[in-house]
């Protein structure tokens, strides 16, 4: 482990600090690269994950699909100094390798890899799983699922030496989250994914993790029918009795990607307020 000064990051509890790294430290991810995908805009679960590892001193590089993200990603890129910004629709190979030669092309090797991507067409999301159709669940399963394998797989010839990969997930993947459907059953597979992947990597020294993020208001969460009352049933049920914060988020992503969570992989951590431990909602409630 590369020895740093003692830095003593944190993510202040409430709606709307951002992530800050304590002053006169050295970063615990100075000198690393990171490259992220997911951010869609400023309330992305990624943004806050890319927010923590700068604090940290960690570079960054951004992927992003379509002109109308574009325009949300550049600004958030550029803020952060993010060394690239591309385009990537994780369901092409060829997007995923011009990715990957970029890469190379600007840092040759980098250390962590972020994936903070789903998606589930919205008639096939609220359709119930039952009504799910053929199609639908191909596409929820290659996007949310696959595509951590896809852009996992060019990645591990450039990682240094003790390489990074974290993804996100959610409690709907093992409990029945009434509208979330189709996208819990590729939850679950993408959770299988880490631990097969994790076993996998682990000979080359590359770790792989989840968090799984209590509801967060982001474009994705939007499409989640019921999505509203998930948020408010959580705040006043949670054993912290809050929400998580996009910032909470981004601390534990910054653990889990550093030389501090060197001996943990294949894990999905929890950050939720502590939702997750709940068998029944509080009486106080």
């Amino acid at each position: 482990m590369r020895a740093v000064e003692r830095c003593c990051a944190t993510a202040r509890p409430g709606p709307a600090n951002d992530y800050i790294a304590s002053e006169g430290t050295v970063g615990i991810l100075e000198g690393k690269k990171a490259l992220i995908f997911g951010v869609a805009n400023h309330r992305s679960i990624a943004w806050g994950i890319a927010k923590a590892l700068h604090a940290e001193g960690c570079e960054t590089g951004f992927t992003y699909v379509g002109e109308a993200v574009a325009k949300w990603v550049r600004p958030l890129a550029e803020s952060v100094g993010g060394r690239f910004v591309l385009p990537c629709d994780v369901a092409s190979d060829e997007q995923i390798a011009a990715v990957y030669a970029e890469v190379e092309k600007t840092w040759g090797r980098f250390d962590i890899l972020i994936h903070s991507i789903a998606f589930a067409r919205l008639e096939d999301l609220r359709a119930g799983l039952l009504h799910t159709t053929r199609e639908g669940f191909h596409l929820a399963m290659d996007v949310s699922a696959y595509s951590l394998l896809a852009i996992t797989r060019p990645a591990v010839p450039l990682f240094n030496e003790g390489g990074s990969i974290l993804t996100m997930t959610y409690h709907g993947s093992t409990k029945v989250m009434p509208g979330y459907n189709v996208m819990g059953v590729a939850k679950a597979a993408l959770e299988a994914n880490v631990r097969y992947l994790a076993y996998e990597l682990g000979g080359q020294g590359i770790r792989v993790n989840a968090i799984s993020a209590g509801p967060i208001r982001t474009l994705a969460s939007s499409a989640v029918d019921g999505f509203k009352s998930m948020l408010k049933s959580a705040a006043e049920t949670t054993p912290l009795r809050r929400n998580v914060t996009q910032d909470e988020v981004g601390s534990s992503a910054v653990y889990l990607c550093s030389p501090w969570a060197s001996g943990v992989t294949g894990e999905v951590l929890y950050v939720d307020a502590g939702a997750s431990i709940t068998g029944a909602i509080p009486p106080s409630a």
